[in-house]
């Protein structure tokens, strides 16, 4: 088969979506023979009929039907091409409402922002800091950082990295442990903003794993309240490790059961549903996932 002549989609489509010649042609702007003739070219390159002509109405054939559902959905993905690279020519300015949890937002997020609003001064940049869900569409949030595991959701994400969770202690509170089924008789404080923060899945190698209840000691709501409390020495707890990153450089806080793994997550960027994105997201999310790569390739994990 020759190549096809894309441009003539764009006609074959209008008819379609008018359901006349005449109507499709006053969409465009052109004459209804113009029209005409590159519909029956785009007939003749595919060697099928896709329109039924009648005095009153133009129907689509079943292969029409089929070609006018592949074709509508590549024009708006050109739309949305040529929309983002007239923006890309622009410069980020206005409010910019990010959204991202406590720890993350402290420890990482903060740093880039404050680097953005220098890059940037036309913009100004507001940072909602929760452990709970936010809501993007109700709170106008224009991108939003998510560590963990995502929900299934009409939203748009990107993983920019990943992250570990660490069983840790301050030096000193916990004695010799051996094994997970040891934990489960230890002082240990909860993080309420998870949804099971007692129940943990250790695993080592391939074959091992290990359920554990642990004894709840004290409960916080926050990552990083957690993280106080176990460095003041209140109990072992769960951390990421980009949190807690010098705390154990420093030897306040040691790594307990090395041998052991609990599930890693993700951190993804998070954009409500859109056609395409203001300059001001487009250049945030860029450094962002700068910051992550040069994180990956060995550079501190909060920023400076």
């Amino acid at each position: 088969m020759e190549p096809i002549n894309l441009n003539r989609l764009v006609y074959f489509a209008a008819v379609v979506d008018a359901a006349s010649f005449t109507r499709a042609a006053d969409r465009l702007g052109i004459t209804k023979a113009v029209v005409s003739q590159q519909v029956a070219a785009l007939e003749r390159e595919l060697k099928t009929d896709l329109l039924v002509r009648t005095t009153r109405r133009v129907e689509p054939t079943e292969a029409g039907r089929l070609l006018h559902a592949r074709c509508a959905a590549i024009l708006r993905e050109a739309d949305s091409a040529m929309a983002e690279l007239a923006q890309s020519n622009a410069a980020p300015m206005g409010l910019l409402r990010i959204a991202a949890p406590n720890d993350y937002g402290t420890y990482i997020l903060a740093a880039i922002a404050t680097a953005f609003s220098r890059t940037y001064p036309a913009c100004r940049v507001d940072l909602v800091l929760a452990d709970s869900r936010v809501d993007l569409i109700a709170n106008q949030i224009d991108l939003s950082i998510r560590v963990g595991w995502l929900d299934d959701s009409t939203l748009q994400t990107r993983r920019i990295d990943s992250f570990r969770q660490l069983l840790v202690a301050a030096p000193g509170v916990v004695k010799r442990v051996a094994h997970p089924r040891d934990l489960a008789a230890l002082p240990f404080i909860a993080n309420a903003a998870l949804s099971a923060p007692l129940a943990w899945q250790f695993a080592r190698g391939d074959a091992e794993r290990e359920s554990v209840q642990m004894s709840q000691a004290l409960t916080i709501n926050t990552t990083p309240a957690v993280l106080a409390a176990t460095v003041a020495g209140g109990g072992l707890a769960v951390l990421p490790d980009f949190l807690i990153r010098n705390d154990l450089a420093a030897g306040r806080l040691v790594h307990i059961l090395p041998s052991w793994t609990l599930p890693s997550g993700g951190i993804h960027v998070v954009y409500p549903a859109a056609r395409f994105r203001a300059p001001k997201v487009t250049a945030f999310a860029a450094m962002l996932m700068d910051a992550h790569k040069r994180m990956a390739a060995g550079a501190p994990k909060r920023p400076r």
